[in-house]
C-alpha cells in the first residue's frame, strides 16, 4: 500500500509539473489554449480510436490544441487513483474519462463536477442517445457526462483451432460445458484460460456470477435489498474458483492475455469487446488477426441474451483550466463524427443512435445487434453498478481470494463489500 501512494504522490507531481507545460512562461495568451485530456486509452485500438477523434478535434479547433494525458494501465484503476489526487488537489485536467453509472457518483456528491444540462439541451443529445442510457447518466435530474460508446463486457473469446485440437466442435453455451471444455484443453496440452492483471480476475467474475445466477437475479445483487450470503451467490462463486483452477500465469495486463489466444496458445480468454480491435486493427496499431480464423466470440458461457455493457464518457470538471477548450473536446466526443471515428478503431459501438451502421462490421455488427435486442446488466469492474468504493472492496476481495481459494472468505468479503458501499 505504500508503495502504491508513493506512486500516486510521484505521478501527481509529474502531472502537477507537467501541468505547467499548458502554460507559456509569460502566462499569456498561450496560457489557456491547450486542453489537457485525461484518461486511460495508451493501448492499440483505444490509442488509435483517441487519435481519431483527436484528428477531428484539431481540425474543428484551430484556436485550442489538444494535451493527452493519458495514464496507462488497463480498465483505468492507476488513471483513477491518479485523478482522485489531483481533484482532492484542486488540480482538475480540462477533462477526463469515466465510466458512465456508479463509478461517478463520488465526483458528483462530492462536487467535482459541473452538470452538462445545458450541453445536453444544446445538441439535443437526449434525441439521438438511447434512454437506458440515459437514465445510467442521470442523478436527481441532471447529467454529468457525455458517452462516447457502448462497449459489451461479456465476450467469450476463443481460439478455433485449439478448440479443434482439444475435440471441441463450438464455443461453450453454459458455465458446465465451460468447465468440461476447459477440462479438455487442459488435457491438450495449450493454456485452457488466460487471464491477465488482478483486474482482468473481476471481469471474470461478473460474468461467472452473471452466467451462474441468470439476469434478474445479478441486477437484483446491486439493489438495497440484495442478498450476497444465498447458496446461489455460493454456487456461483464456486464455479469461479473451478474456472480460474483452470487459469494459465498472469499476464501484466489484458493484451497479452488475449494475445495468448491469437497466437494460438491458449483456448479462452473473456474480455471487453475492445479485444476486437486489438486482435482485427492492423500490425501497426493491433495484431493484424483474422476473424473466425485467428479469433472467434461468444457470449460468455450462460449469458447468452443478456449485454453486461458499460460505456466510457467524458466530464466537464468544476474549475477546469481551460472550461471552453473541454467543452469543444465534449461536442467532438458527442458528435456522430467523432463517434463513428473512434469506436470502428476501438472495438465498441457508438453510444448515439443515428451513427453510421455500415461502418460496424464483423464483430461490432453482432454487437450492435445484440445491443438492441438483449437485456441489459451492467459491469462491476467498468463502473456501471458499483461506486469506487464497493469496486475497490470487490477487487481487494478477488485479490485476496486468488492467493488462498476460500470461497467462504470471499463471499464474506463480498457481504461485508455490499454493506459498506454507501452507495
Amino acid at each position: 500500500m505504500a508503495a502504491v501512494a508513493v506512486s500516486v504522490a510521484g505521478l501527481l507531481t509529474l502531472s502537477a509539473c507537467g501541468g505547467g507545460d499548458k502554460q507559456d512562461t509569460a502566462g499569456g495568451p498561450a496560457a489557456h489554449k491547450k486542453v489537457e485530456v485525461f484518461s486511460w486509452w495508451t493501448g492499440p485500438g483505444e490509442a488509435d480510436g483517441l487519435k481519431a477523434m483527436r484528428d477531428i478535434f484539431a481540425k474543428e479547433n484551430s484556436n485550442f490544441e489538444f494535451f493527452d494525458a493519458a495514464v496507462a494501465g488497463g480498465s483505468g484503476d492507476q488513471a483513477r487513483a491518479l485523478l482522485s489526487s489531483k481533484l482532492q488537489a484542486n488540480q482538475p485536467p480540462d477533462t477526463f474519462q469515466g465510466h458512465a453509472g456508479a463509478e461517478l457518483q463520488g465526483y458528483i456528491k462530492s462536487g467535482k463536477l459541473e452538470s452538462l444540462n445545458f450541453l445536453y439541451d444544446e445538441l439535443k443529445l437526449k434525441d439521438v442517445l438511447p434512454q437506458q442510457l440515459i437514465d445510467q447518466i442521470t442523478v436527481e435530474g441532471q447529467v454529468y457526462s457525455v458517452p462516447v460508446n457502448i462497449h459489451r463486457s461479456n465476450v467469450l473469446w476463443f481460439n478455433p483451432s485449439v478448440l479443434k485440437g482439444a475435440g471441441i466442435s463450438g464455443a461453450p453455451k453454459t458455465v458446465e460445458e465451460f468447465v468440461a471444455d476447459l477440462e479438455k484443453v487442459k488435457k491438450s496440452g495449450k493454456i485452457p484460460l488466460s487471464i491477465g492483471s488482478q483486474w482482468t480476475l473481476v471481469h471474470l467474475l461478473e460474468s461467472v456470477l452473471l452466467g451462474s445466477l441468470g439476469t434478474d437475479a445479478y441486477n437484483a445483487l446491486w439493489t438495497a435489498s440484495s442478498d450476497w450470503s444465498n447458496a446461489n451467490v455460493t454456487k456461483a462463486l464456486d464455479n469461479f474458483k473451478t474456472i480460474l483452477s483452470y487459469a494459465g500465469t498472469p499476464q501484466d495486463d489484458w493484451q497479452p492475455a488475449a494475445k495468448q489466444v491469437a497466437d494460438g496458445e491458449a483456448a479462452f480468454n473473456i474480455m471487453g469487446d475492445w479485444a476486437y480491435g486489438y486482435f482485427h486493427n492492423p500490425p501497426e496499431g493491433g495484431l493484424g488477426k483474422e476473424s473466425k480464423k485467428d479469433f472467434d466470440w461468444a457470449a460468455s458461457p450462460g449469458t447468452d441474451g443478456t449485454f453486461m455493457w458499460l460505456s466510457d464518457s467524458f466530464t466537464l470538471p468544476k474549475g477546469a483550466p481551460n472550461r471552453d477548450g473541454a467543452i469543444a473536446w465534449l461536442k467532438v466526443a458527442a458528435s456522430k463524427e467523432g463517434q463513428d471515428a473512434f469506436n470502428p478503431l476501438k472495438g465498441s459501438i457508438p453510444a448515439r443512435k443515428d451513427a453510421d451502421q455500415s461502418l460496424y462490421k464483423d464483430y461490432l455488427s453482432w454487437s450492435l445487434e445484440q445491443w438492441a435486442g438483449d437485456k441489459l446488466a451492467g459491469s462491476i469492474q467498468h463502473g456501471v453498478v458499483a461506486n469506487d468504493t464497493w469496486r475497490t472492496a470487490i477487487t481487494d476481495a478477488v485479490g485476496l481470494f486468488q492467493q488462498d481459494k476460500d470461497v467462504a472468505k470471499l463471499q464474506q468479503a463480498l457481504v461485508a463489500a455490499a454493506k459498506n458501499s454507501g452507495q
